[in-house]
């Protein structure tokens, strides 16, 4: 399910919400009642669920790719705009 996020026009408060691709946007600010809390043009974000590939192996940084091992000394000093350094492109 993909994480979408909004934020109000009107009092600016902030939040991610898990919904189903099917569900209709939101449009009321839980912060102030308004109608113009509004879906952001952001990364796409989902959450894994199960016992799928995912858990088995690549959760627990099971496997790991040639291609983290050949990466230059440059991609591992600092991380691209907006990852944070907590994504797959920079393991720990």
């Amino acid at each position: 399910m993909p994480i979408y996020e909004y934020r109000c026009e009107s009092c600016g408060y902030q939040k991610e919400h898990l919904q189903k691709m099917s569900d209709a946007p939101l449009s009321t600010c839980p912060s102030c009642g308004k109608e113009s809390y509004t879906k952001l043009l952001s990364a796409a974000g989902f959450q894994l669920k199960g016992s799928g590939w995912y858990a088995t192996d690549f959760k627990n940084g099971g496997g790991k790719s040639a291609s983290s091992s050949s990466a230059s000394s440059s991609s591992d000093s600092a991380p691209a705009a907006g990852c944070g350094g907590g994504c797959a492109c920079h393991p720990s």
